[in-house]
């Protein structure tokens, strides 16, 4: 099959859902819109984990917050990214990896969790890569030319 490359895209001739490219902006679409909606309704329900234990007592003590209620605050915020990627995930995506970023970065001051940190720093790059992606791929930009 012939490539072509035009405006930086290389094409194969194949439909867009075809493309391996969309198809993984899928997966990731699908994905950042669910798992942190989940996450962020768990947030109140605790049946995944007890969601405190992942948080430093740095951000309580200073906010004079228990932390469950800042837990539960953290799960609205989830909730509302989770919903922005799934409309808008140009802009969510990158909502979602700045968040993934901060949890990171919350992690790494609570001993024994560094291994989480690591996972939630790859999501935080999938994140990334979704909003990348959606710059080829949202369709719910009025900025697309044919």
């Amino acid at each position: 099959m012939e490539r072509a490359v035009t405006g930086g895209m290389v094409s194969t001739g194949a439909t867009i859902p075809a493309r391996p490219a969309y198809q993984a902006y899928q997966i990731l679409h699908v994905a950042y819109s669910i798992a942190p909606i989940v996450a962020g309704v768990d947030k109140f329900f605790d049946k995944l984990v007890n969601w405190d234990k992942y948080l430093t007592p740095i951000v309580p003590n200073i906010l004079h917050l228990t932390p469950h209620l800042f837990m539960q605050a953290v799960g609205i915020v989830e909730v509302i990214a989770g919903l922005i990627v799934a409309f808008k995930p140009k802009i969510g995506a990158y909502i979602v990896g700045c968040w993934l970023a901060g949890i990171v970065i919350n992690l790494l001051m609570v001993a024994g969790y560094y291994d989480v940190a690591l996972r939630d720093f790859g999501l935080c790059l999938g994140a990334f890569a979704l909003a990348r992606l959606s710059t080829d791929f949202d369709t719910t930009t009025s900025d697309r030319t044919a």
